[in-house]
């Protein structure tokens, strides 16, 4: 049988897919704009480029979303059981992922709260850790204070409360569910790739801050057993979350294979 779809209504049917994979592309183009400022210090370069690629997939899937084609024939069902959010979220990494992020505003509060402050400095506050060893003070640094993280707040106030958002916009709509769940988890894994990749770079920059300094003590230690760990886990979440983001079906059909 030949194909009588036009290229238009191809074109639609596939809406979703280019929207997410134009939010990545973008993410990246932006990302690699931000990385040539040349007035603003390398780690902040990185935080911009992190922040704005992480936005972009976010705002690629949230558009994506918008442009996914509902049925158009009537369906009918009754079902005595509400739809709820966290039935359409991924089983594993969606708890995983919401513990991260909550982990990551806790680490972000932690590290702001201790940076040093410079009251000749103001808009510098927040840059170092100031420690004391064997009476005498040392600097380590570059510490993920205000200085650096505060477009890492900016944009998890704005991802977070637009992706909850979607979530039971989602759960709640209209749409077959397998589709819901499509929709559902690409949500989760473009916010999954901002928290990740965030997380990722504070911990870096908190565990390389205390390990190059020999005043540390219980601290480097602490981040050899738990920074380090970490940041591999936040790696397999970026991953999870870019592969997620890219084609969310492939990933659900492999989770329900491993759950058969």
């Amino acid at each position: 049988m030949l194909d009588t779809a036009s290229p238009a209504s191809r074109l639609l049917d596939h809406a979703d897919h280019y929207a997410r994979w134009s939010g990545l592309a973008i993410g990246l183009i932006a990302a690699q704009a931000l990385s040539t400022l040349g007035d603003v210090e390398f780690e902040q370069r990185v935080v911009f480029c992190i922040t704005a690629f992480g936005l972009c997939a976010v705002a690629g899937v949230l558009l994506a979303d918008a442009l996914t084609l509902r049925p158009q024939e009537a369906v009918r069902t009754a079902s005595l059981a509400p739809r709820l959010v966290r039935d359409h979220v991924p089983p594993r990494m969606g708890p995983l992922i919401a513990l991260q992020g909550v982990f990551l505003v806790v680490l972000l509060v932690i590290t702001a709260t201790t940076a040093s402050v410079d009251p000749d400095r103001i808009f510098g506050t927040g840059k170092a850790l100031t420690l004391t060893c064997n009476g005498m003070r040392a600097t380590a640094g570059p510490w993920p204070g205000l200085y650096y993280t505060l477009p890492m707040f900016g944009a998890l106030a704005i991802a977070t409360p637009t992706c909850i958002w979607a979530l039971r916009r989602i759960a709640h709509g209209p749409g077959a569910e397998q589709q819901r769940r499509d929709r559902a988890w690409a949500v989760t894994g473009a916010w999954g790739l901002l928290v990740s990749s965030q997380q990722l770079y504070a911990v870096l920059m908190v565990s390389f801050a205390l390990t190059e300094t020999g005043c540390a003590g219980v601290l480097g230690v602490l981040t050899f057993w738990v920074f380090y760990p970490l940041a591999l886990l936040n790696l397999f979440t970026v991953v999870w979350s870019l592969v997620t983001v890219v084609a969310p079906r492939a990933v659900e059909n492999e989770a329900d294979d491993d759950d058969e």
